[in-house]
């Protein structure tokens, strides 16, 4: 029981980490156009986190039955699995690299599982999809931006300069709140999956696999008290350095990733809220011209997304075998 309780412990402070790390997600682009302070932002973001337990389990589902076998999810590879995307995200959090908290816990969860089990330890057709998300959410959320910029641009060429970016600074308080809400339901239910897989292995849910609701409040208020935390380095990355936005194109931006995460959620595949926001974010900067976006930043941020899924999987797995020898 112990053990049990450590692993839920565990699980609640990566999502608490989840929080402050992916903060950025949902209110970089509001910040750096000036429509709510730092601090408003952050408050805006927790409560609309919070009520991302509204979005059920779908994801939560998916994480724990379609990425790694059951009988290999041990209490002790999870909590490997969960040390190794706490561990890369801190990392990643101190560079101020937006990666994703996603894919960091879906690598610790496969390298935790395969040094356990080998590679039989992987239920390939959920990670397939899995993988095929990483790509396709930040390219639907850039065309969702692009095509978003075009049709305001389009419905605003009759409107003065100024109307048009009082209009904006209300609709992206909207659009910020839609995103922030995207995040919470899709993020967090990642965390309910490890929990409930958890006591499910351990015959704490009877026959019947389910997510508890007091798990889903759980990991909801760890996910809101993480993003007051805020993010900064981050948000500076997200806000700042990728392109310059307007309240207009921080709107379209903040649309088309919430609708991507909307998709995404309904079909209960788990995406990267960081991978789809930064593809909006770029999407809008490429729409006004390309030389708008600074490629070498964008990129840089590419690698790191490249690399997090074996970075996190390496550290569960060395931190596996690690415990396994002390035995």
């Amino acid at each position: 029981m112990t053990l049990i309780l450590t692993v839920i412990l565990v699980a609640l402070v990566f999502e608490y980490i989840n929080g402050f790390h992916d903060t950025a997600n949902s209110i970089a682009t509001v910040i750096a156009t000036k429509v709510l302070t730092p601090r408003q932002a952050v408050v805006m973001a927790a409560c609309t986190n919070l009520v991302g337990a509204l979005w059920g389990t779908a994801v939560a589902t998916t994480i724990a039955s379609g990425l790694i076998e059951s009988r290999v999810a041990s209490q002790e590879v999870l909590i490997c699995a969960l040390l190794g995307a706490i561990v890369w995200n801190l990392i990643t959090w101190g560079l101020g690299i937006p990666s994703s908290s996603s894919h960091a816990l879906i690598g610790g969860l496969v390298g935790g599982g395969m040094a356990k089990a080998g590679i039989s330890a992987a239920v390939w057709s959920g990670l397939s999809k899995t993988l095929i998300a990483i790509v396709l959410s930040p390219l639907v959320g850039f065309l969702l931006a692009m095509v978003l910029v075009a049709i305001v641009s389009w419905a605003s060429v009759r409107s003065t300069p100024y109307a048009v970016d009082r209009a904006f600074r209300i609709l992206q308080f909207a659009s910020a709140s839609l995103y922030s809400l995207g995040h919470g339901g899709n993020d967090a239910q990642k965390t309910m999956g490890i929990i409930a897989v958890l006591l499910y292995s351990q015959g704490k849910l009877g026959a019947q696999f389910s997510v508890p609701f007091w798990v889903v409040l759980a990991c909801q208020a760890a996910m809101a008290l993480g993003t007051l935390m805020g993010g900064w380095r981050i948000v500076r990355t997200m806000g700042l350095r990728i392109t310059k936005l307007t309240p207009m194109q921080g709107f379209c931006a903040e649309t088309g990733g919430a609708a991507t995460l909307f998709m995404a959620t309904f079909l209960g595949v788990p995406v990267s809220t960081t991978h789809t926001i930064t593809g909006a974010i770029v999407g809008v900067g490429a729409a006004r011209r390309a030389s708008a976006v600074r490629w070498n930043v964008a990129s840089s941020i590419v690698y790191a997304w490249v690399i997090t899924i074996p970075a996190a999987a390496g550290i569960a797995a060395l931190t596996y075998w690690s415990v396994s020898l002390l035995r």
